[in-house]
């Protein structure tokens, strides 16, 4: 572990501008990254020390965060996001029932001076169980996934930044074969592509990446050929990140804990396996799931984290194929890491350590990509989520 003193005197050399599209836990921070000083927000799920949206501080010229205060107070905020402007914050709400009818919803809110969260409108996602959701570039839609619905849907966001009425609503169907996780769709994840073309959704029970047309204009999906990419039955792929290149797509599966690469043709929509590697040691016996994935800012290191073994494990690039190599295992020193971010200078990566109620704060290696833990931790309910807002 790294002394505080350690890390507060060691140099950092921040990327000046850094504005990178980043479709997991990490949203893209809009602003003067090349500062360092960082408003956090952190989506969180139901529990005893949690209410909803909380935020802190963060300095990543040392590490440090600030105390975390309630932001927002809204059901079951797992997964949220940030608008590319930095003025609206967006938050699925994992609910079964909108309303008095079946279904989550989609909060929006203006994100006030000193990092304050202001209600704007609230709209029924489409389908129960809302997990996921990622603004496009434009700023013009939101696009949401339904876990427990199994169907993908599109919003649209007006220049106040309120959100419109579900424009495009997609069911998934079919069944894995897992008999307990797969018995229908369980749509986990959807964003858009660099070129803001297409959009890719994973299917943890279809075992399936699904590729989709794209309109933010419209708020509209449409089916692509070619529709989906496979991966290995019973894997369940859950989350996916693209090398900042374009060209490689890495997706962490929960059922079966592995990270697959698939190389990507932006102008098709289309995935081809590369390589499928597992994110547990050989001889682990226990239970555990993968949960989150992140490409490093550099596109040199990838990152996944274990549910169970709890730890993030650490992969390095090949800068020709982007084939990956065993790194490093770091326990999360806490329990339940569903989430985590890299933040926007690619010097620290935060982890939330759910069931422990914590946030913790590694410093990542620029040469190895390896994680340190630091001293640092902040207590926050049930963590999932985390973007950054550079402070103006």
């Amino acid at each position: 572990m790294l002394p505080r003193s350690g890390v507060r005197a060691a140099g950092l050399a921040l990327l000046a501008g850094l504005i990178l599209p980043s479709f997991g836990s990490a949203a893209p921070t809009p602003g003067g990254a090349a500062a360092g000083s960082f408003v956090v927000y952190v989506g969180t799920f139901p529990g005893a020390n949690s209410k909803g949206i909380y935020r802190f501080s963060f300095d990543a010229r040392t590490g440090m965060p600030s105390p975390a205060v309630l932001a927002a107070e809204t059901p079951k905020p797992g997964m949220i996001a940030l608008h590319p402007n930095g003025r609206f914050l967006y938050a699925a709400n994992e609910t079964d029932e909108y309303q008095g009818k079946p279904g989550g919803s989609i909060s929006a809110y203006a994100i006030r001076e000193g990092g304050q969260l202001d209600p704007l409108n609230v709209k029924a996602s489409g389908g129960p169980g809302p997990c996921f959701i990622a603004i496009d570039p434009t700023g013009r839609c939101a696009l949401v996934a339904h876990y427990r619905g199994g169907s993908v849907s599109a919003l649209p966001i007006g220049p106040d930044g309120r959100l419109g009425d579900v424009a495009t609503l997609i069911q998934h169907t079919g069944a894995g074969i897992d008999a307990e996780r797969q018995t229908h769709a369980y749509a986990h994840w959807i964003a858009p592509d660099p070129g803001n073309r297409h959009a890719l959704a994973c299917d943890l029970g279809l075992d399936k990446v699904i590729c989709y047309g794209f309109d933010p204009a419209t708020a509209t999906l449409t089916r692509n050929d070619p529709p989906f990419a496979r991966v290995r039955p019973g894997s369940g792929p859950r989350h996916l990140a693209f090398h900042p290149n374009g060209r490689w797509v890495y997706v962490i599966s929960e059922m079966g804990s592995t990270i697959t690469l698939f190389s990507y043709d932006g102008a098709r929509g289309s995935l081809q396996e590369i390589q499928t590697v597992s994110t547990l040691p050989d001889d682990y016996a226990g239970t555990s799931t993968g949960a989150e994935i992140a490409v490093h800012p550099n596109g040199q290191f990838v990152y996944g984290s274990n549910r169970g073994d709890d730890s993030i494990v650490v992969f390095a690039v090949n800068r020709n194929s982007g084939k990956l190599k065993l790194v490093q295992r770091q326990p999360t020193l806490g329990r339940t890491p569903r989430g985590f971010a890299i933040d926007p200078t690619g010097r620290w990566l935060l982890v939330g350590n759910q069931d422990a109620d914590e946030v913790r704060v590694f410093q990542i290696s620029p040469d190895s990509g390896r994680l340190a833990p630091t001293a640092d931790a902040v207590g926050i309910g049930a963590p999932v989520c985390f973007v950054f807002l550079a402070r103006r």
